[in-house]
């Protein structure tokens, strides 16, 4: 009877190794190691993607600093406010120039 037992815990450890491997998704992995120019190929697009979204990141915070500041500015503040005129004006004229 006990050996019956130790069988059946042995098939739903199996069973539960076997789901959680398919979670994982280790096939599809083990795969992709197998053939190197699909990992190169995944690779460098996840790394196009990850400096896509960097860029654009960025660029919109920049925007978004550059907009406050410029409201800043507005706002008349005495020594913050003549510190950000001059950063802006810095910025303005390098964009000019280009």
């Amino acid at each position: 009877m006990s050996e019956e037992k130790l069988m059946h815990h042995l098939y739903q450890k199996l069973d539960d190794l076997s789901i959680q491997i398919e979670k994982l998704n280790l096939a599809e992995y083990l795969e992709l190691l197998r053939n190197p120019k699909r990992l190169l190929y995944v690779n460098f697009l996840s790394g196009v993607a990850r400096g896509f979204g960097m860029a654009i990141g960025f660029t919109l915070l920049g925007a978004l600093a550059l907009y406050i500041l410029q409201r800043l500015v507005i706002l008349r503040l005495p020594i913050i406010g003549d510190f950000i005129a001059d950063i802006i004006r810095i910025v303005q004229k390098e964009l000019a120039t280009k």
